[in-house]
């Protein structure tokens, strides 16, 4: 992705931001990462996220989906003795699915991307919006999408070390 491009998605995440009525400062809104997970295809897989703090002994971010945007499948793995980030999910505005290992839920809400389809092995549905939140214990695969109108996901979690998270997809590339 290009300087521009990362620009022109990174202005696309402050007006879902605004949309929302989650207020973020000029330092914060230079701070948001677009993450296409090196497929190439940001709207459609990829994620807007800011973070607040991570530390260690907790983490917090606003994560931002653009309409249908996913991000694709993955678990938060043990480090040393460290059990694997836990983290609670909680829809500050719009609509996400998120699938976590359980009973398949038929049929899904979301549509998974074509070029991944076998990526993507868990479909218990959590149905999330404005105000309701799911806790997703560590080393669980998972993986969400916002639906039409897109949605904001505030995350609470244990530190984050997104550079061990292990995605379905081995092409995903996480940190670059």
């Amino acid at each position: 992705m290009s300087t521009r491009e990362r620009e022109e998605m990174r202005q696309q995440v402050i007006r879902l931001f605004n949309q929302a009525h989650i207020v973020l400062t000029e330092e914060e809104q230079g701070r948001i990462e677009i993450a296409d997970f090196g497929l190439g295809d940001y709207q459609t897989t990829g994620l807007g996220l800011i973070t607040y703090v991570n530390n260690d002994l907790y983490c917090a971010k606003e994560l931002a989906l653009l309409p249908n945007q996913t991000c694709p499948e993955h678990r938060h793995p043990p480090i040393g003795a460290i059990p694997g980030k836990t983290e609670t999910f909680r829809c500050r505005w719009g609509k996400v699915w998120l699938y976590v290992e359980g009973e398949p839920t038929e049929p899904i809400q979301a549509r998974i991307p074509d070029e991944g389809r076998a990526y993507y092995t868990v479909f218990h549905e959590i149905e999330l919006t404005p105000g309701q939140q799911y806790t997703i214990p560590p080393n669980t695969l998972h993986w969400f999408q916002a639906a039409d109108d897109g949605a904001i996901v505030s995350e609470f979690s244990t530190t984050s070390r997104d550079e061990f998270d292990i995605f379905t997809n081995p092409n995903v590339v996480r940190v670059p």
